[in-house]
């Protein structure tokens, strides 16, 4: 009688055969299923479960989307309430009890002076789709059409928010030195290289000769996450805001990562007390669920009926799931939790940094934390890393541990937990970090030693 090997797991079957199935019928342009090779088929806060049956610590976090982390109780609840109630999933515009609840708890999170003369408009689901109503608000209210964006910036996927991101071309919009203070484009730093950006924006907006008509707005993230994570200084925020205001040039700021709590603050711009005329908001507002909106002071609002419309702007289960996220970080104060558990991670960071020169720079606010990885063998500051962060990555993957990277060359490993996460949790994820950067060293260490093979 023959004897037959024993037939893989089931669960191991399941994993590979969905993920050949996606490589065959999805696009080149998938992302994060090229360097995150996982299936997850259960979720709860801050814990994945693959049909491998691996756990994983999931400190992507939908790109910042779950800020409450994966199904939690209170956003569970709301969604299943809207459903068992009878009421309309899809509203349009239509004033709805879910969509009034929802507003109800955003200006209350709101900064006061803002909430004051706001108004909101809802958009498509995507913080693109609010991206280029902002464009559109700003333009229609100053009849003007250029945009001042700076350099790094990332602000969504569609073309007018493409072509003010870093890396695009476009005449419409002029690029500004955003503060770096690692990679400082004057070669200064810290709050010196700060004051010369801003100089160098009102230089060029004053210039009768530079070439520069009036723009329509200038739009600027409070933290960049695609970027790197890197955040902006308060006073250069604040001097921002008063070039802006003293030539009547309206401020986006694009709170579509940063906002609901994630950097320590409710909304980031709370860290400067900056005002500024339009907040683009998506990702954690609809509590894991497609929302985005912006909102924007009264003497903007010139909009004829009809205008930026949308289909999907009346997603009534967002709606419902983003103002229980709202009230839960609110109510449990998980901004000041980001800001406490966020500034211990980026000291033992730091810390690990002491060990490690291969970590250039660490940096971030609140749970919204960037590691930047470099060459040790040249330059100062050394050139970034790409290779290394890919290792780390998929050192941390084995790990059982979910990082994404970012940054100039994609050589930033960015951590953006739940605000949910527990002291035990954090300690769990530096732990498998900090094992997966000794082991990316030693591989690399590996083939340096050995040279390339043929």
């Amino acid at each position: 009688m023959a004897v037959t090997e024993p037939a893989p797991a089931a669960p191991t079957i399941a994993h590979e055969g969905i993920l050949r199935r996606q490589s065959l019928r999805e696009p080149a342009a998938r992302t994060y299923a090229r360097s995150l090779p996982i299936v997850p088929v259960r979720a709860r806060g801050l814990t994945i479960e693959g049909a491998d049956g691996r756990r994983y610590l999931d400190c992507l976090s939908g790109a910042g989307t779950l800020a409450l982390g994966h199904n939690h109780p209170v956003v569970l609840e709301a969604i299943r309430k809207v459903l068992d109630s009878g009421a309309p999933l899809q509203a349009l515009d239509l004033a709805t009890p879910v969509k009034d609840a929802f507003l109800t708890e955003l200006f209350a999170t709101l900064p006061r002076q803002f909430a004051g003369n706001a108004r909101v408009r809802f958009c498509g689901p995507a913080g693109t789709d609010a991206v280029e109503a902002a464009f559109k608000l700003v333009r229609a209210a100053t009849g003007r059409s250029g945009l001042l964006a700076f350099t790094g910036a990332h602000h969504g996927m569609t073309a007018g928010a493409l072509a003010a991101s870093g890396g695009a071309q476009d005449i419409r919009v002029t690029r500004l030195p955003y503060p770096y203070s690692y990679r400082c484009p004057f070669g200064i730093g810290g709050e010196r290289g700060a004051e010369l950006s801003a100089r160098w924006t009102e230089s060029l907006l004053d210039d009768s000769r530079g070439g520069l008509p009036a723009p329509a707005g200038m739009i600027l993230e409070p933290v960049q996450g695609e970027g790197g994570i890197i955040p902006a200084p308060d006073a250069w925020l604040r001097r921002m805001r008063e070039i802006t205001e003293g030539r009547s040039i309206p401020l986006i700021a694009d709170e579509v990562q940063t906002g609901v709590g994630r950097t320590g603050t409710f909304w980031a711009v709370e860290h400067s007390g900056i005002t500024p005329d339009v907040m683009v908001l998506s990702q954690a507002i609809g509590g894991s669920l497609p929302l985005a909106v912006i909102v924007y002071h009264s003497d903007l609002d010139c909009w004829p009926p009809g205008e930026r419309a949308g289909t999907f702007r009346g997603n009534q289960l967002a709606m419902a799931a983003g103002a229980a996220t709202l009230a839960y970080v609110r109510e449990n104060k998980l901004a000041d939790r980001a800001a406490t558990l966020g500034a211990r991670l980026l000291g033992q960071l730091q810390g690990l940094a002491v060990h490690h020169p291969c970590i250039g720079d660490v940096r971030g606010r609140g749970l919204m934390i960037g590691v930047e990885l470099v060459a040790t063998d040249a330059g100062d500051p050394a050139p970034p890393d790409p290779a290394l962060a890919a290792a780390v990555q998929r050192e941390c993957l084995s790990r059982g541990l979910i990082v994404e990277l970012g940054g100039r060359r994609s050589a930033v490993v960015r951590l953006l937990p739940p605000l949910t996460l527990t002291d035990e949790q954090a300690v769990a994820v530096l732990d498998r970090f900090a094992d997966a950067l000794a082991a990316a060293e030693r591989a690399v260490l590996r083939r340096t030693e050995t040279g390339p093979s043929y």
